[in-house]
């Protein structure tokens, strides 16, 4: 054998060990899923993704509320024996649009100060100051400055904690509500290398581009260049009122977006929680569920499985 014919055969010998990590390489993003329910974690399709990470929203004051107390108790105890680490959202309790009580933020410290105690000692460490506060639904829509308050409370109670600090939807105004956010923060907590930042992008994911969750990006960064971003909730919706009439395969085709858009940004986006496992029979106004209300899985659950298996968890 001559020696440029060795050389060709050791070369080709060796390039199914040197592409063999590119092949497998992981998208640095971890995969999570929100959702309410507890049983989502008994549920084998549930486990057959291999999910770590899952979000639960709960309102601000459910400390008075034993109902409330007593499902989120139930998720947790849920979540730890699916060996899921949870990550609570803090949001409100009425979504009527524009109605809901917005709390001093020493109401904020004493009721949400109640919840930190309760379900850290539940092994709770991840925690979002509150959920989408630019969006109506929310008593902060219009009141930045009090959501960096209650992000400065946050700090103060949870000591030791992963912070989700800010959380918005990528709708109009966002970049503004942005900056009045940050500006009503000191210098010190504003340019601190471990701010975290939320974004709900159903807008950018149904619609198929990315507009709104660079715009997002681009105005936090412009303020802290060392920022990073979970995308805590997203997903393809099956249904949402007259915009998004009810069909299940442009929800699947959405989804697989979904990761095309976490991958776009993987150098900022450090998480992504898609919403929700739990769906209905798309006659409500939202529905947005890997599964129907009967628990069988859509075709968005196939999509996902595929597509996640490529990034981290």
């Amino acid at each position: 054998m001559n020696r440029r014919l060795t050389v060709l055969l050791a070369a080709g010998a060796l390039a199914p060990a040197l592409a063999a990590p590119v092949a497998s390489a992981k998208t640095n993003v971890a995969v999570g899923i929100g959702d309410q329910n507890a049983a989502m974690f008994a549920d084998a399709n549930f486990k057959a993704l291999k999910i770590k990470k899952v979000r639960y929203f709960i309102p601000w004051n459910a400390a008075r509320n034993a109902a409330e107390l007593n499902k989120a108790d139930a998720y947790v105890a849920a979540a730890r024996k699916a060996k899921a680490r949870v990550f609570f959202h803090i949001s409100t309790d009425d979504f009527t649009p524009k109605k809901a009580k917005l709390p001093s933020t020493s109401q904020y410290k004493r009721e949400v100060g109640k919840l930190i105690k309760r379900y850290r000692a539940k092994g709770v460490k991840e925690w979002g100051v509150w959920n989408e506060a630019n969006h109506k639904s929310q008593p902060t829509w219009d009141n930045p400055s009090r959501a960096a308050g209650f992000y400065r409370q946050m700090r103060t109670m949870c000591k030791g904690c992963t912070i989700l600090a800010l959380d918005v939807l990528d709708q109009a105004g966002d970049s503004r509500y942005i900056s009045r956010w940050f500006a009503a923060l000191p210098r010190s907590i504003r340019t601190s290398s471990s701010l975290r930042v939320g974004i709900h992008n159903y807008s950018d994911t149904n619609r198929k581009r990315s507009t709104g969750t660079s715009r997002i990006i681009k105005a936090v960064k412009q303020r802290n260049r060392r920022a990073s971003f979970w995308l805590t909730e997203t997903g393809g919706v099956a249904n949402f009122g007259r915009a998004f009439p009810c069909d299940l395969k442009r929800q699947a085709n959405r989804t697989a977006y979904m990761f095309t858009l976490a991958k776009k940004h993987r150098r900022d986006v450090d998480r992504l929680y898609a919403y929700s496992w739990s769906g209905g029979d798309c006659s409500s106004v939202f529905d947005a569920g890997l599964t129907d209300q009967n628990g069988k899985v859509r075709p968005a659950y196939s999509t996902f499985k595929s597509k996640a298996a490529s990034f981290a968890r």
